[in-house]
């Protein structure tokens, strides 16, 4: 094309909408040198066909090399509504808005040029009555000796119609009529796509992802045709609150499946814009439905994200919205929750978690630090609890809150189980072997309910008595107080087994669950651990100048008291100051454990503490 000048292009080029790929068609370019720069004679239709042409139905004209009609039928003129003798000198590009978007028309440039052999596209014109005429155009070369091309029209009206119609039903969801969610994508992609800033939008989407609260209850009891009444009337709400919620352009609300549907907001204006639209819902939903003389109320749980289109893919966005409407459903649903950033990171971490944790087991990452529990007469170190810590490649060091519940949902909390069983047993006989002349101590560890029922824990500590030469007694576990009471069975069954065979039993967090001293006597429990939240309470110096609370004293003084009845040991947990253990001290309180003598620490710092005559008030800490 260079070097040869096309002339100006017609009116309707300045206008030029998007056409998709398949409207066109076009056949390989041909290597056919370039038309002679000269006049030719404009080609007409040889006598062997002149009838022919006229009396064809099909619409049809001859065009000269420079876009000009020579010659057009009869049918071509009906078609079009135009007076038959207004057609020759026509440009033939403006009869069926061939230059009306940029691959077109060069396709038709190239095509006269002699570097096509054939376009075809399907084109939406209008008729001078003012009706839509859908209509499929077709150009091809005429013979080298006739010159020129050959276009033909052919009405396709019923066919588009056809299409649309079929297009409509494979889009729409028969039950409601609302957009399916083919065509709810199909829109999110579009407007994710889009120049928002070139035509003034706000570059912002919304998006209220909704589901109707105990809907499968309904279809259950009531049968589908009621639920599927339900759905159609919800519908209706939803459509209306679009419309009365629309500021920049009325949402698209689209049942994406089940109780499932959708609200897209296209250039949004901010995050008050769509908690306004899912309080609406909401209110909308709760409202009674009568559906053929029966009168339903429902609820609904909306998850609600409002961000910037630019760097959002539909998977992003719709994985924020489930993601929103999950939490609105636990946090106990009839409500809307808009999309947290940090409370998505917190769930992301939570997920990698979980799938990596089996495979740390094996790869080592796992490690115990131990906390002295120290008497409270006599300031020595009388054992250790073992706390088990994650060193994660990626988020660094975590603490057993971050990833313990994790293992307990998961089942791996088995094996982390018997890792840390045997790892406390071997540290515990390494100390007692390292100072043969002081007292031994003994090693506490943590065991989770799901371990007794998911395993042989009587084997298990069995096994790892014997294996690492421990004594039974410096053995000590600890099960939460919420665990342990009220169980029966199995649990209370193992339980037996592991006192009987000379272990200690200690109940962990005591005084913030079921506090029943007098199932205690029926348990083979021989240690309570009161929980911190009993001796922060005694956190005050003599020249503070709030006055304690003396219930607080009276209150851990009496089951102190009532504990040695039943013959069990107590330890308080969090002793943080002097003043602290003094007071636990004097009602009574046999160990104590906490930052006052030790952080939780290294198994070498445990082996320094051990050759110290009494552990001195943050001796331990690092």
């Amino acid at each position: 094309m260079s070097g040869t000048s096309e002339g100006p292009a017609p009116a309707a080029e300045l206008n030029r909408p998007t056409v998709t790929e398949s409207e066109i068609t076009t056949s390989p370019r041909t290597e056919s040198p370039p038309p002679s720069p000269q006049p030719s004679p404009s080609p007409q239709p040889s006598p062997s066909y002149r009838s022919v042409f006229t009396a064809a139905p099909l619409a049809m004209a001859v065009v000269d090399r420079e876009g000009m009609v020579t010659g057009a039928n009869a049918a071509l003129a009906t078609l079009l509504g135009r007076d038959p003798e207004s057609l020759p000198g026509a440009v033939a590009a403006d009869l069926v808005d061939l230059a009306s978007d940029a691959r077109t028309w060069h396709a038709y440039r190239e095509l006269l040029r002699g570097r096509r052999s054939r376009l075809r596209c399907t084109r939406r014109l209008k008729h001078p009555e003012g009706h839509a005429l859908w209509v499929r155009v077709t150009v091809s070369p005429l013979p080298a000796d006739d010159g020129g091309v050959l276009l033909s029209v052919a009405d396709i009206g019923d066919q588009h119609e056809l299409q649309a119609q079929l297009r409509h039903l494979r889009m729409h969801d028969p039950v409601t009529r609302l957009p399916n969610r083919t065509l709810f994508f199909e829109r999110l992609t579009a407007a994710l796509e889009a120049e928002p800033y070139e035509e003034g939008g706000t570059g912002r989407i919304g998006l209220c992802y909704l589901d109707l609260d105990g809907f499968k209850a309904i279809n259950d009891t009531l049968g589908h045709r009621v639920g599927d009444q339900l759905l159609a009337a919800v519908a209706e709400r939803l459509k209306q609150c679009a419309k009365d919620a629309a500021r920049t352009g009325t949402p698209l609300v689209a049942r994406l499946g089940g109780d499932e549907f959708a609200l897209l907001v296209e250039d949004s204006t901010g995050t008050e814009q769509l908690a306004d639209l899912a309080e609406s819902l909401l209110d909308a939903i709760q409202a009674p439905f009568d559906l053929s003389g029966r009168r339903l109320s429902v609820s609904a749980s909306i998850g609600v994200v409002e961000r910037h289109a630019a760097g959002t893919t539909p998977t992003a966005l719709m994985q924020a919205a489930d993601t929103t409407l999950y939490w609105a459903k636990a946090d106990g649903k009839a409500r809307w929750t808009l999309f947290d950033p940090e409370r998505n990171a917190s769930r992301v971490t939570r997920q990698a978690l979980a799938s990596t944790l089996r495979p740390a087991i094996d790869r080592g990452e796992f490690a115990l630090e131990y906390q002295p529990l120290v008497g409270m007469e006599d300031d020595r170190v009388h054992g250790v609890e073992a706390l088990i810590r994650w060193h994660h490649p990626r988020f660094g060091t975590l603490t057993p809150n971050r990833f313990i519940s994790l293992a307990e949902e998961d089942g791996s909390i088995v094996p982390l189980g018997r890792w840390v069983l045997r790892t406390a047993c071997r540290q515990a006989r390494d100390w007692q072997v390292e100072h043969p002349d002081e007292p031994p101590i003994f090693v506490s560890v943590n065991v989770a309910v799901r371990q007794v029922w998911d395993s042989d824990l009587v084997a298990d500590v069995a096994d790892t008595l014997k294996e690492t030469g421990l004594a039974p007694e410096l053995l000590q576990l600890e099960l939460t107080e919420s665990a342990v009471m009220g169980s029966s069975g199995r649990p209370i069954q193992a339980l037996k087994a592991l006192s009987d065979m000379g272990v200690r039993i200690a109940i962990d967090d005591f005084g913030t669950g079921y506090s029943n001293l007098a199932y205690l006597s029926r348990l083979p429990v021989s240690v309570l651990k009161l929980d911190g939240s009993f001796v922060r309470g005694f956190q005050y110096e003599e020249r503070a100048a709030a006055p304690p609370n003396p219930a607080d004293e009276v209150i851990v003084e009496a089951m102190v008291q009532l504990a040695h009845r039943l013959g069990l040991t107590v330890t308080a947990e969090c002793v943080e100051t002097s003043a602290q253990a003094t007071r636990l001290r004097r009602i009574g309180c046999d160990t104590g454990q906490g930052w006052l003598y030790s952080r939780p620490v290294s198994p070498d710092r445990i082996s320094e503490l051990l050759g110290t005559p009494g552990v001195q008030a943050g001796v331990g800490n690092p």
